[in-house]
């Protein structure tokens, strides 16, 4: 993608988010995503107890996680939706388990290093932002898991229907009706797991087009990150 700067496609799409979370409260609705269930099941079998989601929203996801017991980080760049999130956790009494904070995953993370079990982030990944920063994000994913902790997320991948379609912007980001998406090759995921142990690749559809995505699953081995620099 070409370099826009700080205030080019991905600070755009961050004020798009804002204005519809604005305009639809809760427009994902209060009951969890798929992913959500499956990696709930997997950080629990796994022994995890503190999970970050990234690109959590008004928090359908987080709030299932603190529902289940997890102790939880989420983290968006919408306040709105995070106002959301902190409302809807107050009237279902988890509040106590759910901490979060607005942040453009730009950015590093506020987290020390090896301080959470678990990190989900469903199409978090996929949206606008380029390979470079991506893998960056990975990163910090990384940086803050504590050795043995899961990471899972979905993306939308290139064979999708709209990949290829609507307004291009490079790096295999296509805009539709306001909102850019980054369709992942499986060359990309591949590249995101070298260093760690690339479990699942698991093909999935949802919505109504229906969106075609990844859920990946990958783990921060203790031996692996022992030996990391």
């Amino acid at each position: 993608m070409k370099d826009q700067g700080r205030d080019g496609l991905a600070d755009a799409q961050r004020r798009h988010w804002q204005r519809t979370y604005t305009a639809h409260p809760g427009m994902y609705g209060d009951l969890p995503s798929d992913p959500a269930l499956h990696a709930a099941q997997l950080f629990g079998a796994a022994g995890a107890e503190d999970v970050l989601e990234l690109g959590a929203g008004h928090g359908r996801d987080s709030l299932y996680f603190a529902r289940e017991g997890f102790t939880v980080r989420a983290a968006d760049f919408s306040a709105t939706a995070l106002g959301q999130l902190r409302e809807a956790a107050r009237a279902q009494g988890v509040d106590r388990g759910v901490i979060t904070f607005v942040h453009d995953v730009r950015d590093p993370l506020p987290l020390p290093d090896a301080s959470v079990d678990a990190v989900f982030a469903h199409m978090l990944l996929c949206m606008a932002l380029s390979t470079a920063e991506i893998h960056a994000v990975v990163a910090e994913v990384r940086r803050v898991l504590r050795p043995g902790g899961l990471f899972v997320y979905t993306v939308r991948h290139t064979g999708d229907a709209h990949h290829g379609t609507g307004t291009a912007h490079g790096d295999d980001i296509f805009e539709h009706g306001g909102f850019a998406v980054h369709f992942f090759p499986r060359e990309l995921v591949d590249a995101l797991a070298e260093g760690w142990t690339l479990r699942e690749v698991h093909p999935f559809e949802e919505g109504d087009l229906p969106r075609r995505l990844w859920r990946v699953t990958q783990t921060l081995d203790r031996a692996q990150e022992l030996s990391h620099p």
